[in-house]
């Protein structure tokens, strides 16, 4: 544990405002290595990324098992933390996930607030609630998990007006920062969205960048804390991987 405990220090200490933890999420034990061996100090698993690879769709359409396994995996073949991206939770109590997660060598997590079974946004206080007793499962067992909070108020499948996305997720961002997140995470959020969370929250703020268009330093004066790619970099592969069928393809002709 006491392993476990200096990395999910080693995670927190590096999110910091202007100065942001860069990660370029993997997907499997190669691509988790490939991050470490471009100088990358931690690695984050993509839940999108991991579940196509395995023929799922995203959206906790995989069993909980794989994507777990497969986590598990990436965390025994690097020195450095691990965060996993944990969907929505998989069904299972706060105490339980995070002991899964402790076990499998992981120590941070994403944790979001879509409601995959039922459609929508989980109310605010149920999610807050759950963090809470996250954080405090984590404080009982000894390793300090670094819980990113993801505020899916600006997701694609929302359904909140695109007047109420903004005071929505900054209601959102306040209450997982109270109940003991590290960090919030609002994929789809635009930089006047960011600017505003990060003045009016206070909480570190993690935001998606685009491998194509995407300002790292723009996000660096917003003020953000962390920066993921996502699924991106696996898509980005299959791309490749398309273009070198195609001249294969080419060559039999």
């Amino acid at each position: 544990m006491s392993d476990q405990a200096g990395k999910a220090e080693l995670l927190r200490s590096l999110h910091i405002p202007g100065a942001p933890l860069v990660l370029p999420n993997a997907w499997d034990v190669g691509s988790a290595r490939a991050v470490v061996a471009a100088g990358f100090p931690v690695v984050a698993t993509a839940s999108n990324a991991i579940a196509a690879a395995l023929g799922y769709d995203d959206g906790e359409g995989a069993p909980s098992e794989e994507m777990m396994f497969v986590a598990r995996r990436i965390a025994a073949a690097v020195d450095v933390p691990v965060t996993v991206d944990a969907e929505a939770g998989y069904g299972m109590g706060p105490r339980e996930l995070v002991e899964l997660l402790s076990s499998i060598g992981a120590v941070g997590c994403n944790i979001e607030d879509s409601d995959h079974a039922a459609g929508g946004l989980i109310d605010v206080d149920i999610r807050a609630t759950y963090i809470a007793q996250m954080r405090a499962a984590a404080d009982g067992i000894g390793v300090p998990l670094v819980i990113n909070a993801r505020v899916d108020s600006f997701f694609p499948t929302s359904p909140l007006a695109e007047t109420r996305k903004r005071a929505d997720a900054i209601t959102r961002a306040a209450a997982y920062w109270s109940a003991g997140a590290d960090c919030v995470f609002l994929p789809g959020a635009g930089p006047q969205d960011l600017r505003a969370i990060v003045a009016e929250v206070g909480a570190p703020v993690n935001a998606g960048l685009a491998l194509k268009g995407g300002s790292l330093d723009e996000l660096r004066a917003i003020g953000v804390s962390r920066v993921s790619v996502g699924p991106q970099l696996y898509r980005s592969a299959l791309d490749h991987l398309h273009s070198d069928f195609q001249s294969l393809f080419e060559t039999r002709k």
